[in-house]
């Protein structure tokens, strides 16, 4: 009866099913539980596992349940403990540990996507790209008793977060409580992190003296946009060197300065025949990428990569609950935030998965996140219902290459044609709309009437 049941899933949601085992694996309790255990400095297990937590708090990001109270209700007979408890461990989940549960579940997610062959192609040759870019989160609810009598904007924290575009994962985070911290003060922790031959993409505000010398003492190479406030001392003149489809491109050698050391760096200088959405009329980029092998228009299509993060923040705003407006203590709304970056990872996961079999091209191109995410909320409670969860532990218990060929044969099975997305023609310039304060309601009926009646 259960084989029944579970095929029928598979036949008319393999989306849903390939989700739901790729979490078993991701959220497996003795996985979560470890990277609690390894980075907890002072919150400690008393009688809710971490993992309940994480279980439960995936469950509304992915917008399964509509906010942690209805997620704690459907789970309370499993949790075993008060609704108190569960919000004290919420709110005291450390930075430390929301970080290492992005960074530690995305590499088995990479060696997952990379195992079957769903990788993007390679952007530039003999480099791992990373692109950094930061994120604010929004001002959240006046619930907690310190904020009820402050009309401003309560902000929870900022992060940086670094995407591996060629894998689609965001491979790390470093969260900061403070909503007002500069970005600038986590490039200690970035710096860590950062390993020879790694490319780092980044906007104007990663953009310091301290943190290029960095890059650069690490082994690693750069190409950031050019702060206003950077200083920099030219060697030769700026140079025209060709042009690309947005505008014309210029070059130039100059020297940056840090406690005595010195460093020699192009300076590329797009000059756009448009101006940007931010009204700019130039971009002008660092980089230490090796001339002629790199060329002007291949820092700024680099440059362009960035994007991707842009991307990344879009989907996890639009499609999960990245913010809960109701976790007003900044280390449970960076948890949710950190728990929304996971999910985007799983489901960046079901994308190489697929693009592996149909092909990454026809992936990358059509495929749209938003429809993918309503078909799993709109699938996922029925399934668990209709499945009970110990049924769904052999994902976790498979090998790797076992593991891969079952997501590979449902992934035959997605009808590609329900997730592609629908691009709209260019809009039309219109006339504004024209009011008659003598008139200020119409009939729809009539209008439509009139319509027909015309020529």
């Amino acid at each position: 009866m259960l084989g029944a049941i579970f095929e029928r899933f598979v036949q008319q949601s393999p989306i849903s099913v390939m989700v739901r085992g790729l979490m078993e694996r991701v959220f497996a309790p003795e996985t979560i539980n470890r990277i609690f255990e390894e980075n907890a400095s002072s919150q400690y297990t008393r009688e809710l596992l971490f993992s309940s937590l994480v279980e439960l708090m995936s469950l509304v990001v992915w917008g399964i349940h509509p906010s942690v109270s209805g997620a704690y209700r459907a789970k309370a007979e499993v949790v075993n403990v008060s609704r108190t408890a569960v919000y004290d461990k919420l709110n005291g989940v450390e930075t430390n540990v929301s970080s290492a549960i992005v960074r530690e579940t995305a590499i088995g997610m990479a060696s997952l996507i990379e195992f079957v062959g769903g990788k993007s192609p390679q952007i530039l040759s003999g480099y791992k790209i990373r692109i950094l870019d930061g994120n604010c989160l929004e001002k959240t609810d006046h619930r907690l008793k310190i904020l009820r009598t402050i009309a401003a904007g309560a902000l929870p924290g900022k992060s940086l977060v670094v995407l591996d575009p060629e894998l689609r994962l965001a491979i790390n985070v470093f969260a900061c409580e403070d909503g007002h911290a500069q970005e600038r003060s986590l490039f200690s922790e970035v710096l860590k992190t950062v390993k020879e031959g790694e490319l780092w993409i980044a906007d104007r505000n990663m953009c310091t003296v301290g943190f290029l010398f960095g890059l650069h003492q690490s082994g690693a190479n750069f190409v950031i946009r050019e702060h206003k406030s950077m200083p920099w001392k030219p060697i030769n003149p700026l140079q025209a060197v060709g042009s690309v489809e947005t505008g014309d491109l210029f070059e130039q050698t100059v020297s940056l300065s840090d406690a005595g050391k010195s460093l020699r760096i192009r300076r590329v200088v797009l000059k756009l025949k448009k101006p940007d959405r931010n009204g700019e009329n130039e971009i002008v980029i660092f980089t230490m990428l090796p001339t002629p092998t790199v060329t002007a228009a291949v820092v700024a299509q680099l440059y362009r990569e960035r994007r991707s993060v842009e991307n990344l923040f879009q989907t996890v705003t639009e499609n999960y609950e990245c913010q809960i407006q109701t976790l007003g203590y900044p280390k449970a709304a960076l948890f949710s935030f950190c728990l929304a970056l996971v999910t985007y990872n799983i489901l960046a996961t079901v994308r190489g998965v697929l693009a592996s079999v149909h092909g990454v091209g026809k992936i990358d191109a059509g495929l749209s996140d938003y429809y993918m995410v309503d078909e799993v909320q709109s699938t996922y409670r029925g399934m668990i219902i209709a499945i009970a969860p110990e049924h769904w532990s052999v994902f976790a218990d498979f090998e790797l290459e076992q593991f891969a060929k079952c997501l590979q044969d449902l992934a035959w099975r997605v009808r590609l044609k329900s997730f592609l997305k629908h691009t709209r023609a260019p809009k039309k310039k219109k006339d504004p709309p024209k009011y008659d304060p003598q008139h200020p309601h119409v009939s729809t009926a009539k209008l439509l009437a009139t319509t027909k009646q015309s020529p």
